[in-house]
């Protein structure tokens, strides 16, 4: 009876799988199609056709379903048209973009395959290879990483390890019984808001992130920072930190590391870089002695969501030891997780009391693999390494170097123009890909106000689409490239609407 339902139960097995594989195929060809006709970009702005989408999507709660094949349909062709354009070509707002096509591939691989970055499989094994390979392509590869969601739990991670290395210092174990004195970060005026965040849900506390001043093109100024830390040694406060930018959200700044990694060496301050858009920038050989300092580093973040052009949801935290954060971010016993994976007590049993086939390494849930889990803050976690693994397997260091070397010379292409053009003007000289300058004429009064009103028309055309932001307190517009899709006939492009835009604004006011 017992072979009769193996079998029955094989054959079943057998029917479903191929159903279901041939089913899949089927449907994730449709949303392929609709896909490859949404990259065209061809459509208009998702809020210029909202009310035809909501008629379609705000429903109540469907009591019974409508199956698959309907759902897919209305995947293709009232959802997907109406997204987002941050995958525009024409977008160089904030600092994200669409996921290449080996990205996409990857994602909805694992999503399948391998639902869960933990256990003895192909999947586990990449999200150390990938993060190996990127610490090798960024100069780092004395550090270890972990990957999470994005730059505000990357920064979290990172200064999660610095406040597990300082109060150890002191005697304290802070990730199990608090912290119990006064203490700081230290930061530029230019950091990520995420840097104050990650106070905060340390138990640091926002405000013990100090602001260091910085000079006009948006660097630390090592001054101001020595200042602070002294006040603070006076003070008797314990520094955790001291946190510079590897390329500022704003322009694209550079701290000067060196200098910085030496100050927090000499003093034993854990040293963290924020390089979550920045940091690939240390493969343009023309600004890589910017990142000299970057063997100070004891944490260090990238976003490959951003100029890597992974799907959005893919982050890395490398540190220089990763106990640290073992002992910061460990979760407590659990009965069901424990006994699961059982091998670690085969190796605590040893060769010669190991008598049964079961207790060798036969299945991948013998194994839950590198304990990923442990060294940040989620316990369930998507495989993000196969995606950067997919990326640089597709077109290695050099395509990446190319792509970085492109964007940069967009942005300073940019800044060219703008100092021969008599209507533009450059308010931060790029480091990066990112350049900020602003229209101006002797008529306009009121440049920030006239800029702020050429931005919402020219983001209205739907065509190019860059960000505002404010330079030592003057508004600017701000194209920032990152995505692989970025060509130079949108930089192009953005400029004569820039142009366009201007004139016909102080046409309007003359009249």
């Amino acid at each position: 009876m017992v072979e009769s339902f193996a079998r029955k139960s094989d054959e079943r097995k057998m029917k479903t799988d191929i159903a279901e594989t041939g089913h899949l195929r089927s449907l994730l060809s449709k949303v392929g199609e609709s896909l490859d006709q949404f990259v065209k970009f061809e459509h208009p702005d998702a809020f210029q056709t909202k009310q035809q989408w909501l008629n379609k999507l705000d429903i109540s709660l469907p009591q019974k379903g409508i199956g698959l094949e309907a759902v897919t349909e209305e995947l293709c062709m009232s959802v997907i048209p109406n997204g987002s354009p941050v995958g525009n070509p024409g977008f160089s707002s904030f600092i994200t973009t669409g996921a290449t096509t080996a990205s996409t591939l990857a994602t909805t691989a694992a999503s399948i395959a391998s639902p869960q970055r933990y256990l003895g499989t192909a999947f586990n094994f990449l999200e150390e290879l990938s993060l190996q390979w990127m610490a090798e392509m960024f100069d780092i590869a004395h550090m270890k990483g972990v990957y999470s969601s994005g730059g505000s739990v990357a920064n979290l991670i990172a200064l999660g390890g610095a406040r597990q290395y300082a109060f150890e210092k002191v005697g304290c174990d802070p990730a199990a019984d608090g912290v119990d004195r006064a203490s700081s970060i230290y930061a530029s005026k230019e950091c990520h808001h995420t840097i104050q965040r990650s106070g905060g849900v340390l138990g640091i506390g926002r405000r013990a992130i100090k602001p260091i001043e910085c000079d006009q093109q948006g660097r630390m100024k090592i001054d101001a920072l020595l200042a602070a830390i002294e006040k603070d040694q006076q003070a008797g406060i314990l520094p955790i930190a001291i946190v510079a930018n590897a390329g500022t959200t704003n322009t694209g700044a550079i701290d000067p590391l060196l200098e910085i990694g030496k100050i927090a060496n000499d003093k034993g301050i854990w040293f963290h870089v924020d390089g979550a858009y920045g940091l690939p920038g240390i493969l343009d050989e023309r600004i890589k002695s910017l990142y000299q300092g970057l063997q100070y580093a004891d944490s260090v973040i990238v976003d490959p969501h951003k100029w890597l052009g992974a799907s959005v949801g893919v982050a890395a935290t490398f540190v220089r030891d990763r106990d640290y954060l073992l002992r910061a971010f460990t979760q407590e016993p659990a009965d069901y997780l424990e006994g699961s994976a059982s091998q670690s007590e085969i190796d605590q049993l040893g060769a010669d009391q190991i008598d049964t086939p079961s207790a060798k390494i036969e299945h991948s849930l013998d194994d839950f693999g590198i304990p990923y889990f442990d060294y940040g803050v989620e316990l369930s976690a998507p495989c993000r390494g196969v995606v950067v693994w997919a990326m640089l397997k597709e077109i290695g260091v050099e395509g990446m170097r190319a792509r970085v070397i492109r964007h940069n010379d967009m942005a300073q292409y940019i800044s060219d123009f703008a100092h021969q053009h008599p209507n533009l003007e450059v308010l931060s000289e790029p480091t990066l890909s990112i350049c900020c300058f602003r229209y101006i004429d002797s008529s306009i009064k009121g440049l920030d106000l006239f800029n702020q009103r050429l931005h919402r028309r020219l983001v209205r055309e739907n065509q190019f689409m860059p960000s505002t932001t404010k330079v030592n307190g003057k508004l600017a517009l701000r194209p920032c490239f990152v995505g692989a899709r970025h060509e130079q006939f949108q930089v192009d492009g953005l400029l004569e609407s820039i142009i366009k835009i201007g004139s016909e604004l102080i046409q309007e006011m003359k009249h």
